[in-house]
């Protein structure tokens, strides 16, 4: 690049964007500035076969367009090309440059376009470059500006393939530094996608084998920041390796970006599909009518985001095909659907005997712990460990992320764990691993040190990688922590089970007493059965007040039967349901009022309270009835004795207490925070006296300034 870096080369065209002030804000410049860089890349790396496509052209308008298109890029040498006659070029060079009709630029520039092949015309429709040409016509900018990239070199002698994937990079960087609030839904910070790509593929062997082909996919790809770090460190690794890279993405501009790296850098931009994951699976089989797989997989999808759009057709899924499909395991809470998509990347694994997969994924602490046992998020976590897949999760410093501040962590999945990781996973405290961002950017205050971006940084990624390869537990390290050194423990490991519990359901047994006082007899007005009996459905007005009247008499009969019942017993007191009931059935017998089922129930829901003294109330088999209000649950660890525990914890407190081993659930969940917890001692009395004495002074002296 004669020179120059790939920064400063990406730098000086974004230093383009003074032209666009005013018209846009800077939140917008990346919509003229990718478009534009896409283009004038794509005409320098034409220009040596533009002659002879357009030739060859003239005598392919008659051929089918598969043919017109094999044809056209064996000549180019690239998966696209251009047929029209216009250049992104300065006037006076020997060619059509679109400057040299200042008046018809517009127009000129869209039919240049046109001219392309669909592939790229489809990136600039999605870019919606259109609008933003008509934008800057309107705005009497739009000259200057396609002047200014026309004077561009980015030939590929002076920006070779690799180096032009730097410089998109960078641009797409400072374009998502520069709309920060809106920069984390597709765009990861670079250094944690390092950290990824070297957790996900640091234990493999075979990566440095000659010509090795590997696949990595990312289905909520964004702008493709994933897809290029993992491709980038393959071939830093083996250079005459061949990573294929596919992605898929439903926001159209982020697919644009994607798309167009991928052409930059000569991969197949096919491979990149516009669309939701969810209900448009761009890879669900392959050409050969084969299930897609892929060896490696990363994805940072949107955090928090609900799935409501989607939820029918994924419902549907999970049911018809269960764990055929990809949803199998159970959903989420409609509020978060990150799940969803760890869930449709295992689905994508490549089976144990085919070398199995490695995926990478980053989420928030939600779906570590959210959701009781039973629950959609506790069943997928149950089937991701029972399956033996989930090797190690990694807990990041806050404040990483552009559109968040909130803690996040990486999951590392695999179906093919090393022999020393089966059965057991780690989990790394790497929160105190970073240093302060020069500049805040939005919510990212804090980055990973990485000495290949800033070259006097600390190499936390190697660090933490480090750790993750050592596969220690209780490993510890040294931080500087409130002006002062702490060794704390970094790593532990663990058994699937210590993930996993038990809820169980205690029931204790309803004991109630029975008394036909005022009060009680009174309650019965507000038993919603008793209520009802004076409701009518009927259309008919006659027959519905015939119906309530009737109801009224009803509600009346059922008065006067407990007044009588309290005549005769007066303020007994029925410490026994059963002798209750055999007292209330003389009654009801002697004045015929045949209480129901339902009328039953609400004279004793109204005669009745608790009562810790009295009989317990039994069913028809004469086992025990629960009392809801006393109803409780208990959560067991999987590696302890359900009874066991019961009785050394529960009994002694409650005797007559029993298990509904009906209700028992099994759960898993992840509590990162308590397994990492570190006791803080509150400070010496004095020490905090002594403060207060400082600042009392303090206060004085500036009263004193005050009252002077």
């Amino acid at each position: 690049m004669n020179g120059e870096t790939h920064s400063q080369l990406a730098s000086f065209i974004w230093s383009i964007c003074n032209l666009l002030r005013g018209p846009y804000k800077r939140n917008e410049y990346r919509k003229v500035i990718l478009p534009l860089t896409v283009l004038r890349r794509f005409e320098c790396l034409l220009a040596p076969t533009r002659h002879a496509a357009f030739e060859a052209f003239q005598s392919l308008k008659t051929k089918p367009e598969r043919v017109q298109q094999a044809r056209l890029q064996q000549i180019t040498g690239h998966r696209f090309y251009n047929l029209s006659r216009m250049q992104l070029t300065l006037p006076g060079e020997k060619n059509h440059s679109l400057l040299d009709d200042p008046n018809n630029l517009a127009p000129n520039l869209n039919s240049y376009i046109n001219g392309f092949s669909l592939n790229v015309r489809a990136i600039m429709e999605k870019f919606k470059f259109s609008e933003q040409i008509a934008h800057m016509g309107e705005k009497n900018i739009l000259f200057e500006v396609v002047k200014a990239f026309a004077k561009i070199d980015l030939s590929p002698q002076r920006v070779d393939q690799i180096q032009m994937g730097y410089v998109f990079e960078e641009l797409i960087r400072i374009g998502a530094e520069q709309s920060n609030e809106e920069a984390g839904e597709h765009f990861t910070p670079r250094e944690v996608i390092k950290l990824m790509v070297n957790l996900l593929l640091a234990p493999e062997q075979d990566l440095a084998k000659s010509h090795v082909v590997k696949t990595i996919y990312d289905p909520a790809c964004g702008t493709g920041g994933m897809l290029s770090v993992a491709e980038e460190y393959i071939r830093h690794l083996n250079s005459e390796a061949k990573p294929k890279l596919f992605g898929q993405d439903w926001n159209d501009e982020a697919w644009a970006v994607c798309k167009s790296d991928m052409l930059i850098k000569g991969e197949d931009a096919d491979n990149i599909i516009l669309g939701d994951t969810f209900t448009r699976d761009g890879f669900d089989r392959d050409p050969d009518g084969n299930k897609w797989t892929f060896d490696y997989m990363l994805a940072n999808p949107p955090f928090g985001v609900e799935w409501k759009q989607q939820q029918k057709y994924i419902n549907h899924e999970a049911d018809t095909l269960g764990y055929a499909g990809r949803f199998g395991a159970g959903t989420p809470r409609i509020n978060d659907g990150a799940l969803l998509f760890l869930q449709h990347m295992i689905s994508k694994m490549r089976s144990v005997d085919k070398d199995g997969s490695r995926i990478g994924i980053v989420f928030n602490g939600s779906p570590l712990f959210t959701g009781d046992a039973g629950s959609g998020e506790s069943e997928i976590r149950r089937w991701i460990i029972e399956n033996d897949w989930l090797e190690a999760i990694v807990a990041l410093p806050e404040q990483l992320f552009y559109n968040t501040g909130i803690a996040t962590y990486v999951w590392v999945i695999t179906n093919r764990k090393a022999r020393a990781r089966k059965g057991r996973v780690q989990l790394i405290d790497a929160r105190n691993f970073w240093v302060p961002m020069e500049k805040s950017l939005g919510n990212k205050r804090r980055r990973i040190g990485d000495p290949q971006d800033k070259a006097r940084d600390p190499d936390h990624i190697a660090e933490i990688t480090r750790i993750y390869e050592s596969f220690q537990d209780g490993e510890t390290r040294s931080f500087s922590l409130d002006g002062k050194e702490k060794e704390l423990i970094v790593s532990k490991v663990f058994d699937n089970d210590d993930f996993g519990y038990h809820k169980i359901t205690v029931e204790r047994p309803l004991r109630l007493n029975f008394k036909a006082t005022a009060e009680r007899i009174a309650r019965l007005e507000e038993q919603t059965a008793f209520k009802n009996i004076t409701s009518s459905n009927k259309k008919n007005e006659t027959i519905r007040q015939q119906e309530i009247a009737a109801g009224r008499a009803r509600q009346q009969e059922i008065r006067d039967l407990l007044a009588a019942f309290a005549e005769r017993h007066g303020e007994a007191l029925f410490k026994d349901r059963k002798r209750f009931l055999l007292a209330l059935r003389d009654i009801d017998r002697a004045h015929g009022v045949k209480l129901s089922a339902p009328e039953l129930k609400a004279v004793l829901a109204a005669m009745s309270e608790r009562d810790e003294t009295a009989e317990i109330c039994r069913d028809k088999k004469g086992e025990p009835e629960p009392d809801t209000d006393l109803r409780d649950t208990e959560t067991i660890p999987l590696k302890e004795s359900i009874e066991a525990y019961f009785q050394r914890e529960v009994l002694p407190h409650v005797p007559d207490a029993w298990i509904d081993h009906s209700k028992t659930k099994v759960g898993y969940e992840i509590p990162m925070n308590r397994h990492f917890y570190r006791y803080e001692p509150p400070r010496e009395l004095a020490e905090i006296e002594a403060e207060i004495k400082v600042l009392e002074g303090e206060i004085l002296d500036l009263l004193r300034e005050v009252t002077a």
